[in-house]
């Protein structure tokens, strides 16, 4: 194991804010995810099918690249293929020249991670802001993430107090919620003012040529919607084939990283906004290569960070211990990570696939069913793609890298010692009975047995001591007697009685949901009533509303202003809600006259209208209206924005509105 990661390994271990940090998010992380698969009994069986549709694209990948790039441009993106970093960087600053850009707001993406975007822009005197609060965070502190999914997982927030008072010139402060509205203020600005929106994206749609982003805060939604030109930057794995498997992704997807049913944002784009420009970056970067390699099933990932989670080396690293052999951070940490990061950027990260227990937790807790376990070791027999020529006896046994990559030559001794050993019974079981005598001499006090650094393990593994009697010898003993004839015991009657499912009507499921998320839901006949109720008794007397909405005439008799105008200081906005979601407790908001999408994000208070009717059980019926294939740009919306980047808190009101009223208005049908 390289010799820089080891030290890493042992600052990661030895500090103590570090580990608090880690242990407060690997619970929360842990239990969030647990109770949210709990409301899909039939989780294994979606597992599967995404794992078999995950394995089609691949399989199929020309095909579905060709398809979802001709129903792009046929929607009026541009679209542009990039083999590497260099050519990607290279698109995107040929963008920003054109239009003599300055500003770039940018959303989190890994893929940017991956490609050293934010430097390269910099460096040709860009200003590159992260919107999203966790990147927000690390890149004030000049650091890259820790995490796929929390990149501030690391820190604290008195270190988070610290860094805002000391670059922002805010009181220092540990409250979180008062931390939040600081990045809130700060950022708003540069949504309304950026040349350039730059993100990321979650899956492609090959059917409709859609680009989904999912988000918590609403600031892939401001990157995506306010811009006069939006950069989407995509790997060119992540597709998916049609609507309804976009809608299987979503519902591992939230579960697995967040422990959410779904994001607060679902945004699926299909073209420009009125008097936008968008360009669309397919990235390959050595996942052809990795294609056709034994770490192909490796880009079935969805990008969820649940095996990050789930790893227990991870647990007490954090993603900045794994770094390269030339000092630099991985992009991609933890047990995807140790298959990735080598297998598209190379040899510099091979080692990484060595801190791994194989325990299978990564695998288990992967919502596509990779087997992660079985890469790992194909990384470490130097079965990984490498960028750069094969030679010598490597080329000639047909092998892709170095054998036992990462491991040092004694370690390499030791295992083929182990080996021999392990293949023969006698053998084995004459080593088991030496070892036992040899730690007993060496350490008859200790329970658990450091082995010499000359080996590599030393540094930072244990091995249990051996036990006196191997168990062979326990066996013997006690065959006959007791073990495999021993009963067992008998279930107890509550492991076998069913759970009494507590029925309720659409209407109740999605208040319920809606409700638990912070939201509000009103039912009545008269939305335009209860609207203006809310508003006078916020004291709102402006708001934007879509258009054809409500009754005009009274609002205007009720002292109410409205403009379907995008105006970042109106308070309030009024939207139709095309469905409702039961089982999520969200909402359809799609692009149109008046501009909803600006009217659902913008204001501090999102109201929406939703009719009785249109109140569906789940994703999949809601993707079939025809308005999310149809309209430019649709989202789904889950309650108050909302981010739990500082220390796992959850803290209400980001980017996006602080409220959600949703009228459901039961005096019309369908």
């Amino acid at each position: 194991m390289n010799t820089v990661f080891r030290q890493r390994i042992l600052e990661s271990i030895n500090n103590p804010t570090l580990q608090a940090a880690l242990d407060a998010n690997t619970e929360r992380r842990l239990k969030g995810r647990a109770a949210a698969f709990e409301s899909i009994p039939d989780w294994r069986e979606r597992r599967q099918r995404a794992h078999r549709i995950r394995g089609q694209v691949i399989d199929h990948l020309d095909e579905y690249l060709d398809r979802f790039i001709d129903r792009n441009e046929a929607n009026g993106v541009i679209v542009h293929r990039a083999g590497d970093a260099a050519q990607a960087i290279q698109i995107i600053l040929n963008i920003a020249r054109q239009i003599s850009a300055r500003l770039f707001a940018k959303s989190k993406s890994m893929v940017s991670e991956e490609i050293g975007l934010n430097h390269a822009l910099e460096i040709e005197g860009y200003k590159v802001v992260e919107t999203d609060l966790g990147e927000y965070i690390v890149q004030l502190r000049h650091e890259r993430p820790s995490h796929i999914i929390t990149p501030a997982a690391h820190l604290r927030r008195g270190q988070v107090g610290q860094l805002f008072h000391e670059v922002l010139g805010v009181p220092y402060t540990e409250d979180i919620p008062t931390l939040t509205a600081t990045a809130r203020r700060v950022l708003r600005e540069v949504f309304l003012t950026a040349d350039v929106g730059l993100g990321g994206v979650n899956f492609g749609v090959a059917g409709t040529g859609g680009i989904c982003v999912v988000s918590n805060e609403g600031n892939a939604r401001m990157v995506a919607t306010l811009p006069r030109v939006h950069i989407a930057l995509m790997g060119m794995e992540r597709l998916v084939p049609e609507l309804d498997d976009l809608a299987l992704m979503l519902s591992l997807l939230a579960r697995s990283a967040t422990g959410q049913k779904i994001s607060v944002y679902t945004q699926i784009l299909h073209k420009p906004l009125a008097g936008q420009t968008r360009h669309l970056i397919v990235l390959d970067n050595s996942r052809s290569r990795v294609r056709n390699s034994p770490l192909r099933e490796s880009l079935y990932c969805i990008r969820c960070g649940a095996c990050l989670n789930a790893c227990p080396v991870f647990r007490e690293l954090s993603g900045h211990a794994y770094i390269g052999r030339d000092g630099s951070i991985a992009p991609y940490p933890g047990p995807i990570g140790s298959v990735i990061s080598p297998g598209l950027l190379g040899e510099n990260y091979v080692h990484l696939a060595q801190a791994s227990s194989l325990c299978g937790a990564c695998r288990d807790a992967c919502p596509v069913d990779i087997d992660l376990p079985k890469l790992l070791t194909r990384v470490r027999a130097g079965e990984s793609p490498s960028p750069r020529p094969l030679r010598g006896c490597y080329a000639r046994r047909g092998v892709r890298g170095e054998r036992g990559a990462g491991l040092s030559p004694s370690t390499k001794l030791f295992l083929k010692i182990f080996t021999r050993l392990a293949t023969h019974p006698r053998l084995f079981a004459a080593s088991q009975k030496f070892a036992a005598l040899g730690t007993s001499l060496l350490a008859p006090a200790s329970a658990w047995v450091r082995l010499p650094a000359f080996t590599g393990w030393g540094y930072s593994k244990d091995l249990p001591r051996f036990a006196g009697k191997t168990f062979r010898d326990r066996w013997q003993k006690v065959e006959g007697t007791s073990g495999p004839s021993a009963p067992r015991p008998a279930v107890h009657p509550d492991m076998q009685t069913p759970v009494q499912q507590v029925e309720m009507n659409e209407v109740e499921r999605f208040t319920t949901e809606l409700t638990s998320l912070g939201g509000h839901v009103i039912a009545t006949s008269d939305p335009t009533q209860g609207i203006i109720d809310l508003l006078k008794a916020r004291g709102i007397d402006k708001i934007h509303l879509e258009p054809d909405l409500l009754d005009e005439d009274r609002l205007r008799d009720a002292g109410i202003e409205f403009t379907p105008n995008t105006d970042p200081g109106i308070r309030a906005g009024v939207t139709r809600a095309l469905c409702g979601l039961a089982d999520t407790g969200s909402i359809l908001v799609a692009e149109g006259a008046g501009n909803p999408l600006h009217a659902s994000l913008l204001p501090e208070i999102h109201v929406a209208v939703l009719r009785k009717s249109d109140i569906l059980p789940s994703l999949p019926p809601a993707m079939m209206i025809p308005q999310v294939a149809g309209a430019d740009a649709a989202v789904f919306i889950t309650g108050p924005s909302r981010t739990a980047d500082i220390e796992m808190t959850l803290t209400i009101g980001v980017h996006g509105p602080r409220e959600i009223h949703v009228f459901v208005d039961d005096s019309i049908s369908r």
